[in-house]
């Protein structure tokens, strides 16, 4: 192998990439783009979840089940309301993903000493988010409740007893339970297939289009030089934007970075030399520069965004799907981003993920190798 030839085929994939002002937005821009799109625009937080609110009762002790609810960081009250038919009507509109129900003998049966259903009326076209306020929505009631135990067993200079058994919550890895801590890690994976297979799947497509690859066969190059002349460019430019998405993770969205930067280095570059044999193997088979980007967002994006633990457990899908994501690289890649920006987990324990990825790794770079000199045969 000549390194003179292999830094010239190198110098003439850089200069296609400045001359196609399509390949330096997806190298420059795509990034900062998933970066920011995921990063604001992917919330799977629910807060302040608008609702609506029929106080049939209007007494102090339905007003004090209101501020509980107004307290609440996951509710907003947006109206309160004489009559359950204009909650229903929100809830038609879309102007209320709830709403609760307060009934006229509301303080009458709680001075009694009875218990007083509260209805809860919850937009289910979201069943994951009806979930969730059915859950909030129990919690500021059960709040409520046990305040008016306590207060009435007070009135009945009765002394309060203490639970026999309580829960002492603690959150790890990600205290503040935010979103942004879960999701970001993965964009890293999005934008190394973008950058990887699907600039790379045009290399020679587009080289067998405009009759340049002939050219190049001609001249004294070897294939393997060809490949790596190729690839190098693109490998340099994906760790490029590995740094910069990490950098705008560290300091822009202030998620936490526990591991290690050397780890973070080496299981990112195990899944761009996958990602580029992959990309580089679509482009020797696909006949036009559309086929194989076409090909490559369907082998690479798609799977990397649905079936990597991304964004949706692995753990709930269904059990084929589960297996399924056992061959896709992206699945290993994004377990170890998780792992070392959220906890501190050894390199030796990371090893469950990061065998199997060498393992990609080495097999799709030999299959790229392979199928090009085949086709230069």
């Amino acid at each position: 192998m000549n390194l003179t030839r292999l830094f010239a085929v190198a110098r003439k994939e850089v200069v296609q990439i400045l001359r196609d002002m399509r390949s330096l937005i997806i190298v420059i821009v795509m990034p900062v783009t998933l970066m920011l799109l995921f990063g604001y625009g992917v919330n799977l937080d629910l807060k302040s979840l608008p609702i609506y609110v029929c106080d049939q009762d209007g007494t102090q002790q339905s007003q004090d089940l209101l501020k509980h609810f107004q307290a609440s960081r996951y509710f907003r009250i947006v109206k309160v309301v004489d009559s359950d038919t204009i909650v229903a009507h929100a809830l038609d509109t879309g102007d209320a993903k709830m709403g609760i129900v307060i009934p006229w003998n509301f303080s009458e049966r709680l001075s009694q000493g009875g218990s007083v259903p509260v209805q809860a009326l919850v937009d289910a076209t979201d069943d994951n988010t009806a979930n969730i306020l059915i859950g909030y929505a129990q919690g500021v009631v059960q709040s409520y409740s046990s305040q008016v135990q306590v207060d009435r067993l007070l009135r009945q200079g009765q002394s309060l007893q203490t639970a026999p058994i309580s829960v002492d919550t603690r959150t790890w890895y990600n205290e503040n339970l935010e979103s942004s801590a879960f999701i970001i890690p993965g964009v890293l994976a999005l934008v190394m297939s973008v950058i990887g297979a699907f600039l790379t799947s045009l290399t020679i497509a587009r080289e067998w289009e405009r009759g340049t690859m002939e050219q190049l066969i001609s001249t004294p190059v070897s294939a393997m030089e060809i490949m790596l002349g190729k690839l190098t460019p693109y490998f340099v430019i994906g760790m490029f934007d590995v740094a910069v998405c990490v950098f705008l993770a560290i300091r822009w969205f202030q998620v936490p970075f526990r591991g290690s930067l050397l780890t973070l280095a080496v299981s990112s570059a195990l899944f761009m030399i996958v990602v580029l044999s992959l990309g580089f193997f679509i482009s020797v088979l696909a006949k036009n520069q559309f086929a194989a980007s076409q090909i490559a967002l369907i082998t690479t994006f798609l799977p990397a965004f649905l079936l990597s633990g991304f964004l949706f457990s692995i753990d709930q899908m269904p059990i084929v799907l589960q297996w399924i994501t056992r061959i896709l690289p992206a699945r290993y890649y994004v377990t170890v981003l998780k792992e070392i920006f959220l906890k501190v987990t050894p390199t030796a324990m990371l090893s469950a993920d990061l065998i199997p990825l060498a393992a990609f790794t080495l097999l799709l770079a030999i299959v790229a190798t392979r199928s090009f000199h085949k086709r230069l045969e």
